[in-house]
């Protein structure tokens, strides 16, 4: 197997060949820091690399392999982490130039978790400055470009995340998702972005540890891959209120699954959003996709009225939570849109607040009555293919002004406010060959039947195997 073959296999193939030790975990490593050299300056993906470090970990993976020592489910396996995520030891920006130098003492969660796995840290994936945007650019280190058109946006926030994996550049990846930042850059990149049900993977430190919107998860190339992951990164933490208490092995067992009679609602515009034709005609085609795979599929969309006020009052909160104190201090060096959502936070009233919470509580109820009928809802990830990289957002869609920087972006957080369980798999190519992913949610807490499905689904169709010109050639 040639080094590009291996760098894009799937992470389960690579994290066999290693425990197998068929391949060392340092040649591997060697392998994937050579495409970072060739291809990052092309996508500016990694923004921040450590090769010393990720070396030392590489061999402390082969010497515990050498023992007869188990080194974890990822052993062996390079890892960038989103740069939202604290790193010890290793610069952890937010996409900010107010904190370009910073160093935290500490790891979060999911990468203290990833690295206790064995997988072996590289560095730090590009994301827009806090996260604020589905477009990964910011005045650290400027934009993520899509390595299927370098003229047009990986989408965001975990945009880094997933050019890296599209790339080859790492094998599996973290990230994060409010209003889409799993499944909008993974549908952009042709990898696989899982947003976990709120829980599943317990979020620390978290400033708003009883909203459930803000979740982190992973992303890799494959759907096993994804699986893969959550057995290292899911189950309770005490840190977490609303950790879900099942074990991590729950995403051991098998992801085949007789799909037979199973109702799926088809939606392909979630109730009447606009979604671009482009976008539209590519997932017309994966209709009969799930028809062949033995689902029932009926047009059906559940009742989502007031997720769109939700979701702003909601986001706008955690931002003056989250960033007040910050604005406060640093006003001239934050970007507008994250100044105005913080303004939007700090302008709410505690009514408004209140009448958010009972829409919301009245949403949660409308669309789990949906989800005694139907299993899985089907959708677009996004209503619009890539845009140029020079774009900072959408501004109207089908001639549909939007209302501000977030808002088209609806089919991804309509459900995020809907506390489901939602993958972003790759579905096909626009005709002019920009990637669109496809958006399977499932019931409450129904993580692994999310999974199964989007397994068959990418057995069927295998779109992942396409990969971009750079990573190829």
């Amino acid at each position: 197997m040639t080094d590009t073959g291996l760098c894009l296999q799937p992470a389960t193939t690579i994290a066999h060949l290693i425990r197998q030790r068929a391949v060392s975990a340092t040649e591997v490593l060697a392998v994937h820091l050579e495409r970072i050299a060739t291809l990052n300056p092309l996508v500016n993906a990694i923004v921040t690399l450590d090769i010393d470090g990720a070396q030392a970990r590489a061999r402390a993976v082969d010497e515990a392999l050498a023992r007869g020592d188990d080194p974890g489910p990822l052993a062996g396996l390079p890892v960038a982490h989103k740069d939202l995520a604290e790193t010890k030891g290793m610069r952890t920006t937010y996409g900010s130039l107010i904190f370009a130098d910073f160093v935290p003492d500490f790891d979060a969660l999911i990468v203290a978790r990833l690295k206790a796995a064995g997988a072996v840290t590289v560095g730090k994936t590009n994301t827009p400055e806090f996260g604020a945007g589905s477009q990964t650019f910011n005045p650290v280190f400027g934009p993520t470009r899509n390595p299927y058109d370098l003229s047009k946006t990986c989408g965001g926030s975990s945009g880094g995340a997933a050019v890296a994996l599209a790339c080859g550049m790492i094998t599996i990846a973290d990230g994060s998702d409010l209003g889409g930042s799993l499944r909008n850059p993974a549908g952009y990149c042709n990898v696989v972005g899982f947003r976990p049900s709120p829980g599943r993977v317990p979020v620390w430190p978290d400033p708003t540890p009883f909203l459930p919107f803000a979740v982190d998860g992973p992303m890799a190339r494959t759907v096993a891959d994804i699986a893969l992951i959550l057995q290292a990164i899911a189950g309770p933490d005490l840190r977490a209120p609303l950790s879900i208490s099942e074990p991590p092995s729950l995403f051991a067992q098998p992801l085949e699954r007789d799909l037979r009679g199973v109702r799926i609602a088809w939606s392909p515009d979630l109730g009447g959003l606009p979604v671009d034709p482009r976008v539209a005609e590519v997932i017309a085609a994966q209709r009969d996709v799930f028809t062949q795979i033995g689902c029932i599929v009926e047009e059906a969309t559940p009742d989502l009225s007031d997720a769109d006020e939700v979701f702003q009052v909601m986001r706008a909160l955690r931002y003056e939570l989250t960033l007040g104190g910050l604005l406060d201090r640093e006003r001239h060096r934050i970007k507008d849109t994250v100044v105005w959502n913080i303004e939007a936070g700090r302008a709410l009233s505690g009514p408004q607040v209140g009448r958010a919470m009972r829409l919301h509580a009245a949403l949660l109820v409308r669309v789990y009555e949906f989800m005694q009928t139907y299993e899985f809802i089907i959708a677009p990830v996004s209503q619009v293919p890539p845009f140029p990289v020079e774009q900072p957002y959408i501004t109207e869609i089908n001639g549909i002004p939007m209302q501000n920087y977030i808002e088209w972006m609806r089919s991804c957080y309509y459900i995020s406010v809907c506390n489901l369980p939602a993958i972003s798999v790759p579905a096909g190519f626009t005709r002019d060959g920009l990637p669109v992913g496809i958006q399977i949610i499932g019931r409450p807490r129904a993580d692994l039947n999310v999974l199964q499905l989007a397994y068959a689904f990418e057995q069927a169709t295998q779109h992942w195997q396409r990969h971009p010109q750079p990573a190829t050639g």
